[in-house]
């Protein structure tokens, strides 16, 4: 389904938002409430980053966010690691630091910015995470520089693990999965709240399909490719560089 990229926020924008919304993004029960099967996808990253480098020394948490996923995962990895974390929104990024530190599991270096313009030194890392972030990528040379990027700082043998908002291929596909996403929002918390993610969604977002992206990993030289759930219109995936 065509993407009109025309008015889409800014990426000051999109910071401005998250500055704000801090300590719900600290609680993964009220932070991720609108991705449908957040808890699961979020234990399926950690544990399959774990299995594929169980020795990771070095992780990076591409909008970390308040840092969820990279707690998660250094308690399941249980010794010492080094993190970076990088994320828009310096409130939300200190909060990440913060917790992060308190974990005790290793170093930690927080990045202010946008992941695509941080100098990062390539083939640093084992394990990179990016839950929730690629969504706001724009064409697609955006998404193809991004990737690459991601595929250059991995050593060989490190793993991306994504887990985010997709669309569908298929305009029928697209509108079933579409409207099953819209009726779990308003269940959840009611129409109005449906409403005001949709439009937001329309205004901040550029989701791309599940399969446009696993073969946008395999372009950029992904060695070894898997999903690992998919519900509506999230999905949870990663590679092996």
């Amino acid at each position: 389904m065509p993407i009109n990229l025309e008015n889409k926020s800014t990426i000051d924008e999109i910071r401005q938002r998250f500055d704000t919304d801090v300590e719900r993004f600290s609680n993964l029960d009220t932070g991720q409430q609108t991705t449908i099967d957040a808890p699961l996808s979020m234990e399926l990253i950690v544990k399959a980053a774990t299995a594929t480098n169980p020795k990771a020394e070095c992780i990076l948490d591409i909008g970390c966010g308040a840092g969820n996923n990279t707690v998660q995962l250094l308690r399941t990895l249980g010794r010492k690691v080094h993190c970076d974390l990088c994320d828009l929104s310096e409130p939300m990024l200190s909060r990440a630091l913060i917790r992060v530190i308190e974990e005790n599991y290793g170093t930690a270096i927080a990045y202010v910015g946008d992941f695509r313009t941080l100098e990062l030194k390539e083939k640093s890392y084992d394990i990179i995470i990016a839950a929730a972030v690629f969504h706001h990528l724009r064409d697609d040379k955006d998404w193809e520089q991004t990737f690459t990027k991601v595929y250059k700082l991995l050593k060989p043998g490190g793993s991306l693990w994504i887990s985010d908002l997709i669309t569908h291929q298929i305009n029928p596909c697209q509108q079933l999965m579409w409207n099953r996403y819209y009726d779990y929002l308003k269940e959840l918390n009611g129409e109005d709240y449906a409403k005001e993610v949709f439009e937001y969604i329309d205004k901040e977002d550029s989701p791309r399909p599940l399969t446009y992206q696993l073969e946008l990993l395999r372009q950029v030289g992904f060695s070894k490719i898997d999903v690992l759930h998919k519900n509506s219109c999230f999905a949870t995936f990663g590679g092996i560089k």
